[in-house]
């Protein structure tokens, strides 16, 4: 008994110095004293097991042991099994910064760290252009105007752009910008996002384009001119960066710049002559200024001695000899603006190269730098906004659309789609605004930028596929009537740019994740790369105390001990306690997966997604809880915090159950399954009562719905119809009506009705005449339903409205 107690206080001990990550000395003085104690009083094959271990232990974690033996020999094979880092890779995972998603990879997440991001909410002034510009150019759009018959924005929608800066929100006020911050950014964008094409047209030159680029690494000259004239909308940017051979791979651009000279009014200058074929550039087709990306090259030495200066990034006037610019592609469905660049022989001044000739060479560096902000804004956000409108009308409409007597919101069947995309919407409202609010505070996400562009792009696809089978045929129909239809079969174009999602998370969200966020292993490959073994010995052996720690952490916390202290309360505070459980986890799978697999873990891209799956669902989650724990709570949003959180880590512990079952090695895997999760997966699918409640909730004027559909375009007092605007007003006398709905249909039921009154109007008429109903009751359910089958109603044309070609028109029945 005495043998078993003594085991029992090793591993404990054991288990509490690993997770503390304590060091090799409190774990030699358990072995060692558990290992005398035993040997003296009770098993001596126990204690000298114990004292081995103390041995081990001594021998591998004390740096004065290690140093002389173990030390040079792990260096000496580290070098040769640690994959290879290019230069290409190396500016992109040096790219940005590191702040919540590092926490996530320690197993040991501070919560302070994440709440220290306080937020400040937005300014008078950004809320004001929130409040009024936004809501005048939201009401200009009419979505088959733009996409079917003009394929454009409206001249005075374009004016309206111009005129209030839209083009120059990320521009500080001194060069005539609006100075914006990001959070109010990516609001701006969510209310755009009432039409995709309005969206992107304002999203891309306040991401990546030259207006960053110039603020960031532009000479005072390059500000001075261009800035003012970007902010107000006199230049138009597009940035050429992909092409026929470069599009995920960015880096293998065949463009080139070679410097030269050039006689140019009798006077030989330097420059440089560019050939260029870009395609699938936004704006390329009206703008007035072109950001390219090229390989220059100095074949003659004019520069320097050196002969390839790398990827190099220059501004061009459209009108400049050569450039080929202003045919267009055809996005699928939005026409916003998109097209190819080319250019043959193209001679621009050495002052074109955004920074001048310091920058040189410095173009992949600036792009990636550029693009950890903007593409955490502009798609997750477009992602966002449109899942704020479909929310609002898939609620509306299926509160109004009526079947067997009832509305369908009332259908478990469409309860279930509505609840689900309700609690996506709500998971991006908080992933992008509360990372949004890190860059405010100074951040640059790089690898959080992955994870919003491919996850929200995602839940955008899934929220418009349930949007779309909530109305049926309302949206199946095109015309001026359906506002959801074109944007659905717009998607893929989110889907697919700034990053495929199917690279982004193949490739990037862990591949760099693991390498940058990780708290050791950049220190590792640098330590590598200077030939420095002190270096290595101090993070290789941290590492190691990392992976004992995370495997202490997660086996405890998944047996339901020593779970983490949390500064939240209620369920929020089991959330991020589940949350650090399978941080852990996670941790561990990582280091894991990266010890066993190696540089070959670049090639099992499967592998990596489901660790970016991991890594991606405890981020979101993590923002939902600290957006619940600092926001005002309204009446039915918690059960939107179950619901979500539930969600998101049932999908990061199924991505870790899939990682365990194709793992190479089988018996790696059957000790993770093990250690990570005990007890078998806690989470399933949301309860079908939250799903009930939440689709309730928003389906009618509620405080949720309410703050759901928060700074979207509501008002309708715009030239073009806001169909949310509609749906709220009927939501708003839904009680009144629902009774009414009632008295009649009891009515007829019964037989006082006429039998032939089967539509709602007949049934108000013959209610009336019978006197079921009053004369007020009557008129308020004439107007109601007058609105509601205009809501209902789809377009039908001409036959032949859409043949292109008229001699081509079939007359079927020409008699």
């Amino acid at each position: 008994m005495l043998t078993l107690i003594l085991l029992i206080v090793a591993i404990v001990g054991l288990l509490a110095v690993m997770r503390r990550e304590a060091g090799a000395l409190p774990a030699l003085a358990v072995l060692a004293i558990t290992g005398l104690t035993s040997l003296l009083v009770a098993s001596p094959v126990l204690g000298i097991l114990l004292l081995l271990g103390a041995a081990g232990v001594a021998a591998a974690g004390l740096p004065a042991l290690r140093g002389k033996w173990l030390t040079p020999r792990l260096f000496t094979m580290f070098k040769k099994v640690s994959p290879r880092v290019s230069e290409t890779e190396r500016v992109a995972l040096e790219a940005g910064s590191v702040a919540w998603d590092g926490e996530l990879f320690t197993g040991k997440p501070n919560w302070q760290a994440l709440l220290d991001y306080t937020d400040e909410g937005l300014s008078e002034e950004e809320q004001a252009f929130l409040d009024k510009q936004c809501s005048v150019a939201a009401g200009m759009c009419n979505a088959w105007d733009i996409a079917k018959e003009r394929a454009d924005l409206p001249q005075e929608l374009w004016d309206h752009l111009k005129q209030e800066r839209y083009f120059g929100m990320i521009i500080p006020k001194e060069y005539g910008g609006l100075g914006f911050s990001a959070k109010a950014q990516s609001l701006v964008l969510q209310k755009l996002s009432i039409n995709e094409t309005l969206m992107v047209t304002v999203g891309v030159p306040n991401s990546l384009g030259p207006g960053e680029l110039l603020l960031k690494y532009g000479t005072d000259e390059q500000k001075n001119h261009y800035l003012p004239r970007l902010a107000d909308g006199r230049e138009i940017p597009c940035f050429g960066l992909t092409g026929p051979r470069a599009g995920s791979d960015a880096t293998s651009l065949p463009d080139t710049g070679v410097v030269c000279k050039q006689v140019i009014d009798g006077e030989e200058v330097i420059g440089l002559r560019l050939n260029f074929e870009k395609r699938w550039i936004t704006l390329a087709p009206i703008a007035t200024v072109v950001g390219l990306a090229f390989r220059l090259f100095d074949p003659d030495h004019l520069l320097g001695e050196e002969e390839d200066r790398g990827i190099t990034l220059a501004l061009i006037p459209r009108d400049t000899e050569g450039m080929e610019i202003g045919r267009r592609h055809h996005p699928i469905g939005s026409p916003f603006l998109n097209g190819p660049i080319r250019g043959k022989d193209v001679f621009v001044p050495l002052d074109t190269i955004i920074g001048g000739e310091a920058m040189i060479g410095q173009g992949w560096r600036m792009l990636v730098e550029c693009l950890s902000v903007g593409r955490c804004i502009t798609l997750p956000s477009g992602a966002t906004g449109t899942a704020r409108y479909a929310i609002g009308w898939s609620g509306g409409f299926a509160r109004i659309r009526r079947q067997f007597n009832v509305p369908v919101a009332e259908m478990e069947g469409v309860q279930e789609p509505l609840a689900r995309m309700t609690a996506l919407g709500y998971i991006a409202q908080a992933a992008v605004y509360q990372t949004a609010n890190t860059i405010d505070r100074g951040e640059k996400p790089a690898v959080p930028s992955a994870i919003l562009k491919s996850q929200l792009t995602e839940f955008q696809r899934v929220i418009l596929g349930d949007a779309m089978d909530i109305h049926g045929g309302k949206a199946v129909t095109l015309g001026p009537r359906n506002y959801l239809g074109i944007g659905y079969s717009a998607n893929p174009v989110a889907i697919t740019v700034e990053g495929a999602n199917i690279m982004t998370r193949n490739l990037m969200i862990f591949g760099q994740g693991a390498i940058r966020c990780h708290p050791y292993v950049l220190e590792e490959l640098a330590a590598k790369d200077a030939d420095d073994i002190q270096a290595f010995d101090r993070a290789f052996f941290g590492h190691a105390g990392l992976i004992f720690g995370n495997a202490a952490r997660a086996f405890t916390q998944g047996l339901g001990i020593g779970k983490p202290v949390v500064p939240f309360d209620g369920e929020a505070a089991r959330y991020a306690q589940e949350i650090a459980r399978l941080s852990a986890g996670f941790g561990l799978c990582a280091d894991a997966a990266m010890a066993s697999l190696g540089a070959t873990l670049k090639l099992r891209e499967m592998l990596s997604a489901r660790l970016g799956d991991v890594l991606s669902n405890l981020y979101l989650a993590s923002m939902v809880i600290k957006q619940w724990h600092e926001g005002d709570r309204v009446e039915g949003e918690e059960a939107l915090l179950h619901y979500s959180c539930q969600l998101l880590l049932g999908r990061a512990e199924q991505a870790l159950d899939e990682l365990f079952d194709n793992l190479p090695n089988r018996a790696l895997a059957g000790v993770l399954r093990r250690v990570v999760m005990p007890r078998g997966k806690r989470f399933k699918r949301p309860h079908d009562d939250l799903a009930r409640r939440i689709a309730q909730a928003v389906s009618h004027d509620s405080a949720l719905r309410t703050k759901l559909l928060a700074n979207t375009w509501s008002s309708d007092d715009g030239p073009e119809a806001n169909f949310l605007a509609r749906y709220n007003a009927l939501l708003a006398t839904q009680e009144r009506a629902e009774g009414l709905y009632r008295t009649l249909n009891k009515a007829y039921a019964k037989g006082e009705l006429a039998a032939d009154a089967l539509h709602p109007e007949q049934r108000v008429e013959a209610g009336l005449a019978q006197g079921i109903i009053s004369q007020e009751d009557g008129a308020f359910m004439r107007e109601r339903e007058a609105r509601v089958l205009e809501l209902l109603t789809v377009d039908d044309f001409e036959y032949d409205a859409f043949v292109t070609d008229k001699s081509k028109v079939l007359r079927h029945n020409a008699s």
